[in-house]
């Protein structure tokens, strides 16, 4: 007769670490990267997992790395709240109520992410240097649920999952030259003379996000010279001076080489949205980094939206 398991005997609690860095990250040697061990450990620890569960928790293939089976997926949600337990309990007794420590991974938007959250978040680090902070500004979605980040920065709203979501601005986005193509060029003095032009645009079967197909709608059958998936590409080619570009406030009208062209006619508004999980948001240190950028966002108001030109930093 086989001897029952108890469900602390089943699990080795350690090896579910390996088990979330590889689910979440779909390969072995980049959990072993992020887990700062060999490859063939993680391995071994997602072996014994399966072995005392007696269940498979990834397909394995060389196309498509580690991909969570049923079960697999039944104890990510278990594994994934036990871990933001600790986290939260390692808080209450490591650091008490007045330390502030950790580790704080946000996603965002690649052109906000580099000219706007990128020195605001050097800023943070030193008021805070016991938080380490990872920034990805990256031209895609940032993942909440496969913890790809802890506070994503979003286009749109999210209208699923346990995430808490405010949000954070209002930005505008207009249309911009060098001064050399606006001088060789005649002058625009409503948006029908634009037509003629050439502009730097998205690749439209590519963008992430349809909030980014804004040239088409803001200037009609606008003539793209040149496209690409990058915002930050889009503006260092603006800079060359041989086509316009539709670019956000905060990056462009920082930059005395580029001119808004037509700004009381030709303007963008958009939205960004901070997001979190619902039991990550606890964490007092994605609440203080929370309330540092919806303070951040507010006090540069007036650059965001294309007003003013100076980026304004909080003391707290």
């Amino acid at each position: 007769m086989q001897k029952s398991t108890t469900p602390q005997e089943a699990i080795n609690w350690d090896n579910l670490r390996y088990f979330l860095a590889v689910a979440r990250t779909q390969s072995a040697s980049a959990a072993a990267k992020r887990l700062e061990v060999d490859h063939t450990t993680v391995a071994r620890r997602i072996r014994e997992l399966e072995a005392s569960l007696g269940t498979v928790l990834f397909e394995k293939s060389r196309s498509g790395g580690f991909s969570l089976t049923s079960e697999g997926q039944r104890l990510l949600s278990y594994a994934d709240l036990m871990e933001t337990t600790i986290q939260s309990a390692s808080e209450q007794f490591n650091g008490g109520a007045n330390t502030l420590a950790g580790h704080v991974r946000i996603g965002s938007t690649e052109g906000f992410g580099s000219f706007f959250l990128a020195p605001q978040l050097a800023h943070f680090s030193t008021l805070h240097p016991e938080i380490s902070i990872d920034l990805l500004p990256v031209p895609h979605f940032v993942s909440l649920s496969k913890r790809e980040a802890d506070i994503a920065i979003l286009l749109e709203r999210p209208e699923r999952g346990q995430y808490v979501h405010t949000k954070l601005c209002d930005y505008q986005l207009r249309l911009y030259g060098t001064s050399a193509y606006l001088e060789s060029h005649e002058p625009m003095r409503k948006v029908a003379d634009t037509r003629g032009h050439t502009f730097l645009n998205y690749v439209t079967d590519l963008v992430f996000s349809p909030e980014l197909l804004y040239l088409d709608r803001a200037i009609p059958n606008a003539k793209a010279s040149f496209c690409t998936t990058s915002i930050v590409a889009q503006y260092h080619a603006a800079l060359e001076g041989t086509a316009l570009a539709i670019l956000p406030c905060f990056m462009a009208q920082t930059d005395s080489r580029l001119l808004a062209v037509l700004p009381d006619e030709i303007f963008i508004t958009r939205h960004f949205w901070l997001c979190c999980r619902e039991d990550l948001r606890k964490l007092k240190r994605i609440a203080v980094l929370w309330d540092y950028l919806r303070e951040a966002a507010e006090l540069n108001r007036p650059l965001l939206m294309g007003e003013g030109k100076k980026m304004i930093f909080s003391g707290g």
